[in-house]
């Protein structure tokens, strides 16, 4: 015990501040990276590689094997470099995310904000006769990415985004009703566009198993691009919502709305304001009359 509160000692005796900086690149590094892979895939890949690189460790040290050895040694720097190879999608994805930090939102710099406002109450008005109706749907709300590639993947339709709109897109067994919609610039570009499905295993987690493609597709476009996307699935009329990799379910039309003015914040309109301000001149007091009881 004392030796090594003594190896201890000399240890941070030794440390510079050029030390703890090399130390801290590390872990900030390694840290990183297991943020990247976090709830993906990739978890279990990474796991298997960790646990066989301390199974040969162990190996080779606890035993003589020369011929064993030198094989490790020689195959361990292409094990290293096949890692950026094996892990492509989660580093693609979190530089990209990297590149979006700090970013506006477009669509809120190009919809004026009335606009913005009326979207979103089509938006809110129409998921919720559609969970009513248990009739699937992908709504995709662009942001600061540009969704060209996935708009023309669709039909174009450059329309008035308006909730009875919504409601006969997706329709069952209408033509557009398969795919998502992509509301960009104001309008409803496109209907039945093909979305990326998600490589995430956060939906193989879920005790819900009603989950299907549209819900990997919503989280599909939020891995890909910083897009929100509201998904109404078929089977239970549940509404989620999607960004960044991430799903809220369960959501009400209230709760709904203010997720969307939160990603699109809107100027407050004159009534709002008006009350606002009669609140704060009346000092929260009630109206004559409406004292008591």
């Amino acid at each position: 015990m004392a030796d090594l509160l003594s190896e201890i000692v000399f240890l941070f005796q030794r440390l510079t501040w050029t030390s703890v900086l090399d130390l801290a690149l590390v872990t900030l590094i390694i840290f990183t990276l297991l943020v990247m892979v976090r709830e993906t895939q990739a978890v279990i890949l990474l796991r298997g590689v960790i646990l066989i690189i301390i199974f040969l460790s162990l190996l080779t040290s606890l035993v003589d094997l020369p011929a064993f050895s030198w094989l490790i040694t020689t195959t361990l720097p292409a094990l290293l470099l096949a890692i950026p190879v094996i892990f492509a999608p989660e580093i693609r994805r979190g530089l990209e995310r990297l590149g979006r930090a700090g970013s506006a939102p477009l669509l809120s710099r190009q919809t004026a904000s009335s606009e913005m406002d009326e979207i979103i109450r089509a938006v809110v008005a129409a998921s919720a006769r559609l969970s009513s109706r248990e009739h699937g749907a992908l709504i995709v709300l662009q942001r600061s990415d540009n969704l060209d590639d996935y708009i023309r993947t669709g039909v174009r339709m450059n329309a008035r985004v308006t909730p009875e709109l919504l409601l006969q897109v997706f329709y069952p067994n209408t033509p557009l009703h398969d795919g998502a919609v992509i509301i960009a610039g104001g309008v409803l570009s496109a209907a039945a566009c093909v979305m990326p499905l998600s490589a995430s295993g956060i939906l193989n987690r879920t005790p819900d198993r009603q989950m299907g493609l549209r819900h990997r597709a919503a989280l599909g476009i939020s891995e890909a691009s910083d897009a929100i996307a509201v998904v109404v699935s078929e089977e239970t009329g549940m509404v989620s919502v999607a960004h960044n990799g991430r799903m809220i379910r369960r959501l009400d039309s209230e709760r709904l709305e203010n997720i969307l003015h939160t990603f699109y914040p809107t100027a407050p309109s004159a009534s709002w304001l008006s009350e606002r301000l009669k609140k704060l001149f009346r000092g929260g007091k009630q109206p004559p009359g409406k004292e008591g009881g």
